[in-house]
């Protein structure tokens, strides 16, 4: 119960911090507006918001971080083993990495990786593997084509995400998994994957259980497309109107069954801010579990490297959520 009431005190002062990044957030684009043009979203004019949706603009330090992901993943691999290849859908990028716990009916973690839709691979997050496998639990990061392969269509990602999804909680048995003990988590253009999968209809659509995804961590991630498509994303993703609409998890609330944990740094874009504060407070609206942590001094591609540490801003929470703890403040 302490580590719970700390938790608590923790996320206090992070809300306070949310408001106050919140503000200056607004102060910062209307004076963008002001001095460039006219506001296009908000208060961004267009090329404020195109660097509210380009991670690089404020996270400088980007390609030095993403290689860091790489060589920790290399040395974790030293450490566990390399992960079983499996293949969950029909075409060849249709496969899974399982870093095995080496244990029976063990709690599985499902981790989709982001890179803008366009970038990004299972074998750069062995890093994030470790935690969840030395505390007994099997740790899944699914390929996926990217939307430039898919002719800019992140419905096509979506659904290979959901099949992954499908196939590991139908499969759990032959690696040792629990079918009813699954957690999902995402980061970036991947916690927008996550979300979306989190508020499929998967009685309807794959005849699972509607709940069979039991709690989800979601960093850093995209909740309403609306904005996005007005970006300059729009120059390699085709949003159309059916697109923004079923891939906007914020409009589909009514099918989330997971409690949730949503975390930023307070060195984000200003619109990575927005999106994870509004899809909390959409979500609490509507009577169900969200909590939202903020990272002091993260930035968009730092902030993924605490879901890899039991005491870090995101792997904490993970971890919780394994022994069915809730957040919602």
């Amino acid at each position: 119960m302490r580590r719970i009431v700390d938790a608590g005190r923790r996320r206090v002062l992070s809300g306070a911090i949310a408001a106050t990044a919140a503000a200056l957030a607004s102060k910062v684009g209307a004076q963008q507006s002001a001095q460039h043009g006219k506001p296009v979203w908000l208060d961004f004019d267009q090329a404020s918001l195109d660097r509210a949706y380009d991670q690089a603009a404020y996270a400088p330090n980007l390609d030095t971080v993403i290689k860091r992901w790489e060589t920790n993943s290399e040395d974790a691999r030293t450490r566990l083993g390399a992960p079983r290849k499996l293949q969950y859908g029909p075409t060849s990028v249709e496969t899974l990495d399982l870093y095995s716990a080496n244990a029976q009916k063990a709690p599985i973690h499902v981790f989709v990786h982001g890179g803008a839709w366009r970038a990004g691979s299972a074998s750069q997050f062995g890093f994030v593997a470790e935690m969840f496998v030395k505390r007994g639990v099997h740790f899944i990061a699914p390929d996926f084509i990217n939307v430039i392969e898919a002719g800019g269509s992140l419905i096509q990602m979506s659904e290979q995400v959901n099949r992954c999804l499908e196939w590991v909680y139908r499969n759990a048995a032959s690696f040792g998994g629990d079918p009813d003990r699954i957690y999902l988590s995402g980061h970036s253009s991947g916690a927008h994957l996550a979300a979306v999968a989190l508020t499929t209809n998967w009685e309807r659509d794959f005849r699972l259980p509607g709940d069979f995804i039991k709690a989800a961590t979601l960093v850093s991630g995209i909740y309403d497309l609306m904005p996005v498509r007005l970006s300059s994303r729009s120059k390699y993703v085709k949003f159309t109107d059916e697109a923004e609409a079923r891939l906007s998890p914020q409009r589909h609330l009514d099918q989330l069954r997971a409690p949730l944990v949503l975390v930023h740094g307070t060195l984000e874009t200003p619109e990575f801010v927005r999106q994870s504060d509004d899809f909390t407070a959409a979500v609490r609206k509507v009577g169900k579990p969200a909590g939202l942590v903020i990272g002091r001094g993260y930035n968009h591609v730092e902030i993924l490297e605490t879901l890899g540490n039991p005491y870090g801003v995101a792997g904490r929470y993970a971890l919780a959520q394994l022994n069915g703890e809730a957040f919602n403040s």
